[in-house]
């Protein structure tokens, strides 16, 4: 058991579902964009906790739902995929403000630990990392336990990453007309990774 979690295949397969663009990746670039990345570190935090809820869950065996209830996956899936799309509605009509404004309401640590608990990809990540890595020992729980603790700690270092590539965006990006067209662009991509489960 003390080497499941410390194999390079395990931290591969997290670091590699932690770090590619999807949904929470996107919305967390384009709100420390937008926020700052101090603003954006409860997002980070709600998402990543979540995430490794996910797994702790179906390493216990709740997450087989999605498997034998199909139904229940494609409800998730259209939920998320509307609930994306308006979040991408939004970001797309948001007008370019600059950072010292307090007034507006950044991706909050729950809004972005519900985006995990209802994204169907999420659930089946965790499904994938389980039947994969999770040994079948005398103590489960326990090595389900660690692996979600070594889960939670490679996507919080993932997603600071996208945290800290908004910063460089809004460096790079530095006039209104600029950061109008980038919010644009994340949008657009907020909306296809939301509908691509749905192509082909």
């Amino acid at each position: 058991m003390s080497q499941f979690y410390s194999s390079a295949p395990f931290l591969l397969f997290a670091f590699v579902a932690s770090i590619t663009p999807g949904p929470t990746n996107i919305l967390i670039l384009a709100n420390s964009q937008r926020f700052g990345v101090k603003a954006t570190m409860p997002a980070v935090l709600g998402a990543c906790c979540a995430a490794s809820l996910i797994v702790f869950i179906s390493g216990a065996g709740a997450g087989e739902a999605l498997r034998q209830f199909p139904l229940v996956r494609e409800a998730m899936s259209w939920a998320g995929a509307l609930w994306l799309s308006w979040m991408s509605w939004q970001l797309f009509a948001a007008p370019a403000t600059n950072l010292t404004d307090e007034s507006r309401r950044s991706f909050s640590c729950r809004a972005a630990a519900i985006l995990q608990l209802i994204n169907p990809k999420t659930w089946m990540m965790a499904l994938a990392l389980v039947s994969l890595f999770a040994p079948r020992g005398a103590h489960p729980l326990q090595a389900i336990s660690l692996l979600s603790l070594w889960f939670l700690l490679i996507s919080l270092l993932c997603l600071s990453c996208w945290a800290l590539l908004g910063k460089a965006a809004t460096r790079l990006f530095r006039t209104t007309t600029s950061l109008v067209w980038f919010q644009r662009v994340m949008a657009l991509c907020l909306f296809a990774s939301a509908w691509a489960g749905f192509m082909g």
